[in-house]
């Protein structure tokens, strides 16, 4: 992997870490819906699209591409489709195999999982989970990209396996 492809993973991370710390405030903090978040996400991007299309008009820049000129191609709409399609019918069959109560062990899994999550439902708001579990998803994609983290593995990983850094040089 090149330097700017971890350059571009850190930034995707930091970036969603920002979005998911935005998202959070929003909605657990001052206690507003998700609903009223994209409405307010709407209004300050339509609102900051107006004041650019009017500064570019006013400073007689034309806009490269326009937006209203965008299309998604049919093969594009269709693979889009058919991967939710497929999504939402595994998820289903999945869950109708464990209510039916044939796989034993599939059933036993969904039951200890919904209790986990009643259980973490009970001791703290959904979006606290949300956002925890964004943070640790973050710093993941982090440490995975991290260029000190990737020199440390194989020097821990030849300490283990009982040779040093200099048996490797000889």
């Amino acid at each position: 992997m090149m330097e700017g492809e971890g350059r571009s993973e850190a930034g995707k991370a930091l970036g969603l870490l920002i979005c998911g710390t935005l998202v959070y405030y929003h909605c657990a903090y001052r206690n507003s819906t998700i609903l009223s978040l994209f409405s307010d996400v709407l209004i300050v991007l339509l609102c900051s699209l107006a004041i650019l299309g009017l500064l570019f008009r006013q400073m007689n820049i034309s806009v490269p591409v326009d937006p209203l000129e965008w299309q998604i191609s049919q093969d594009a709409a269709n693979s889009i489709f058919a991967w939710l399609a497929n999504t939402v019918g595994a998820a289903e069959s999945v869950l109708r195999v464990a209510a039916t109560g044939h796989d034993k062990r599939l059933f036993f899994g969904v039951v200890v999982c919904l209790y986990m999550l009643s259980a973490i439902g009970r001791l703290v708001s959904g979006a606290t989970v949300a956002y925890a579990g964004l943070c640790l998803f973050c710093l993941y994609m982090l440490a995975e990209n991290s260029q000190s983290i990737r020199t440390c593995v194989p020097q821990l990983q030849r300490q283990r396996n009982g040779t040093s850094v200099e048996d490797d040089n000889m």
